[in-house]
């Protein structure tokens, strides 16, 4: 049990830290500190000494040159259980920092404003915390390392337990902490800089080097089949399933997270009561309706036998009258913003069923996220598809004008659309999916496998509305949508063939819209 005589305080979040700094003195720590930590911890009526005295150099350069001395680094890098090092400790005057307490300038806080220049970046690279940090890391043996306030009652705790020492293995898990939180740091640095590698006032939007940190969030028991393994990392953003919380049920795996994440990405596209169904990473049932339970119903109903082990997603609390629905079915997931009392406890009775809730919709997209893929070999890396459209950009081609009900459906359709695997095909009305062709290798096949499913499923697609996630290459699949009955399309356009598909939509009256947006789904 490594004991603490002497601690080194000197952090730019200053959270905790006369609590902290008091617990320490009460173990008879004394402290060391610098600049507005000293202060504020001397107007506490705590004891502390500043680094410039105890080393006998002042501060330098405005602050940038304060706890780079010999006196400080010795003090943490010399290890305990060397006497050579101890020799050379003695014969410098240096005594051993047992404790090390630093936060770093705030970077990542700085370059988030808006309009920061790379001057004003600059000067939020910390050096000496650093420094200081993965000196006292490297010899975790001897001294404790804290750069996360949430660490310090677990510091304290084990303080109090041993009579003022701190044992080994807490020594490494926050040592092991520190050196993620500084390659985080740099790594940030790094990025922000290398955006700037061909203009210094003009930062290009994708870095030249990119580092990355994510932190395992749960380790899953396998990944989308039984013989890969596989674990579930947080990137740190504020929202996203790593945010959310699970209320009950089995633990999420790798493919209940893959569609809990299309599921809420495609509820949060409306402000009407949504509910999506997911099933292998693509709707089977999308409505909207007058509350969560219709939406729901509505849902459920477009698909019943495609929604059996499903992921299901709403974009409103629920409430008992929706738990009541979700518990006559068998389901994986359910997640919702928040789940009520009396509905939480009529899903328990399905022990099994994973219940999670996400919060805030508003919260969900975090404007300027990049989206991920991984290829052998690299990494791609793309804005994620949040662009909010503008209908004013939307153009009717057609003799036929949509009407106002047809144009209310080809929103919906529309927006369900871009969350179908590509080639994607979508069939609509009255706010609610009828057949969803996804992931065909054409667009006439994605048209056909979409209306095969409406009637299958006993849906008349007289009157509907179709929605393409990309333009029609050629006029056959308007004409198949044409023949099952639909009166309304939305699609990109774009194609060469415009003119012919534009013909097919005249000749069988259907209403038809160019967006000028497409929506690829690749997954």
């Amino acid at each position: 049990m490594g004991g603490i005589s002497r601690a080194l305080i000197s952090v730019s979040d200053k959270t905790g830290v006369v609590d902290f700094a008091r617990g320490l003195v009460a173990h008879q720590v004394e402290l060391l500190s610098t600049g507005g930590t000293a202060r504020l911890l001397r107007e506490a009526g705590l004891p502390v000494i500043e680094v410039a005295d105890y080393t006998g150099f002042p501060e330098m350069l405005d602050g940038r040159l304060k706890t780079l001395h010999p006196k400080i680094h010795g003090g943490l890098l010399a290890r305990r259980d060397d006497a050579r090092h101890q020799q050379d400790m003695q014969e410098q005057g240096f005594p051993a920092i047992d404790l090390l307490c630093v936060n770093l300038y705030p970077f990542a806080e700085t370059i988030a404003k808006e309009g920061v220049g790379l001057d004003e970046a600059i000067e939020q690279i910390d050096i000496g915390g650093p420094t200081m940090l993965r000196a006292g890391a490297k010899n975790w043996q001897g001294v404790t390392v804290l750069v996360d306030p949430a660490d310090y009652p677990l510091v304290l705790q084990e303080m109090h337990a041993s009579q003022g020492g701190v044992g080994a293995k807490l020594r490494f898990r926050l040592a092991a902490k520190v050196f993620a939180h500084t390659a985080r740091y740099d790594g940030l640095i790094a990025n922000h800089l290398s955006r700037h590698l061909d203009s210094l006032e003009e930062p290009n939007d994708f870095p030249q080097v990119l580092t990355l940190q994510l932190t395992q969030k749960q380790g899953l028991r396998y990944g989308e089949n039984p013989h890969q393994r596989a674990a579930f990392y947080a990137d740190g953003s504020a929202s996203g399933l790593a945010q959310a919380q699970q209320l009950q049920g089995k633990e999420l795996s790798y493919n209940n997270l893959s569609d809990s994440d299309a599921a809420v990405n495609l509820v949060v596209e409306f402000s009407e009561a949504a509910c999506a169904i997911i099933k292998h990473g693509n709707p089977c049932g999308a409505a909207i309706g007058r509350d969560a339970a219709d939406a729901f119903a509505r849902a459920w109903s477009a698909d019943p036998v495609s929604a059996f082990g499903s992921v299901i997603a709403c974009n409103r609390p629920i409430d008992a009258s929706v738990a009541q629905l979700l518990t006559e079915s068998f389901i994986e997931v359910v997640l919702a913003p928040a789940i009520d009392a009396e509905a939480a406890a009529i899903l328990a009775r399905k022990k099994n069923l994973r219940v999670l809730a996400f919060g805030d919709v508003a919260q969900w997209r975090q404007p300027g996220a990049w989206d991920y893929k991984r290829i052998r070999g690299g990494l791609l890396l793309q804005e994620y598809d949040d662009l909010v459209e503008d209908e004013a950009q939307w153009r009717v081609v057609s003799e036929r004008q949509p009407s106002a009900a047809e144009l209310q459906d080809l929103r919906f359709a529309w927006k369900v659309a871009k969350h179908v695997r590509s080639n994607a095909i979508v069939y609509a009305a009255d706010g609610r999916t009828l057949g969803v062709g996804a992931g065909q290798m054409s667009r006439v096949d994605a048209a056909r496998c979409g209306a095969a499913k409406a009637e299958e499923l006993g849906f008349s697609l007289q009157g509907a509305v179709l929605a393409s996630d990309a333009f029609f290459p050629f006029r056959d699949g308007v004409d198949a949508a044409a023949k099952a009955g639909v009166k309304a399309v939305i699609q990109p356009g774009g194609s060469v063939r415009d003119a012919e598909v534009i013909a097919s939509a005249n000749e069988n009256g259907i209403a038809m819209i160019f967006t000028s947006v497409r929506h690829f789904r690749h997954g």
